[in-house]
């Protein structure tokens, strides 16, 4: 069977410049949009997260401002219920063999910021990945994990064309310059040829073997060329 691994954040919260937290986590729809159009395909779904802890929901992402509605806050919330013991007890990074994976994709939320931006076996996996150009595919705040997979030679994303949630979007919906760093700022900074499209809009970028989403509304989309990707 074709198997994607569901990376996820086991951070519960941000860690601001000043010391600071705020609540972070996964967010909803970036979870679920994506494992409902993977597991419709036939794609199994391998979740992990570092130390295999439990994967946090960003709880706001539920939030009907962020949602639009209380049925769609309801239809996650269901959603979710149905998928808690496997996001209760993800698998470790560190036990997952790249070779019985076909795929990465990196939801986002906020807590990939505080852990998967520099998480050792998250790297390691993604370098598997690459060295055989399998997909990796990310979605908003998500794309800071693709930082994790370094060699000697440096990221090994650089030159990517790729997107995330926006500097603009952070400005609007984020901590703005709390923050101790922005995804596109540091991606910019890290070599990424970085794209974006208007914000809270749908936007996706494939280049090569990387698909990347800008935002919640992405993740649809990224899914489905994913589904693409691996030829279902």
């Amino acid at each position: 069977m074709t198997t994607v691994l569901i990376a996820l954040t086991g951070a519960e919260k941000w860690t601001m410049k000043d010391g600071s937290t705020l609540p972070a986590g996964f967010w909803a729809e970036e979870l679920i949009e994506p494992y409902r159009i993977l597991t419709a395909a036939g794609i199994g779904i391998v979740l992990a997260t570092p130390g295999g802890v439990s994967a946090p929901l960003q709880e706001y992402s539920l939030d009907e401002s962020m949602t639009g509605s209380a049925g769609r806050t309801a239809e996650l919330r269901t959603e979710l219920a149905g998928l808690a013991d496997r996001v209760a007890h993800p698998q470790p990074f560190a036990g997952v063999d790249p070779d019985t994976i076909d795929a990465v994709f990196v939801p986002g939320g906020t807590g990939p910021m505080e852990d998967l931006y520099d998480d050792p076996d998250l790297g390691r996996i993604l370098g598997a990945l690459q060295a055989r150009t399998a997909p990796v595919a990310t979605v908003c705040h998500g794309t800071v994990g693709l930082l994790s997979a370094r060699s000697e030679d440096g990221w090994i994303f650089a030159g990517y064309r790729m997107t995330g949630y926006t500097d603009e979007e952070e400005s609007q919906g984020g901590p703005g310059d709390a923050a101790p760093f922005t995804l596109e700022s540091r991606l910019r900074a890290e070599g990424a040829d970085f794209a974006a499209g208007t914000p809270w809009s749908e936007f996706t970028v494939t280049d090569r073997n990387l698909i990347s989403g800008q935002n919640p509304g992405s993740a649809a989309a990224v899914a489905r060329r994913l589904v693409t990707a691996l030829g279902r």
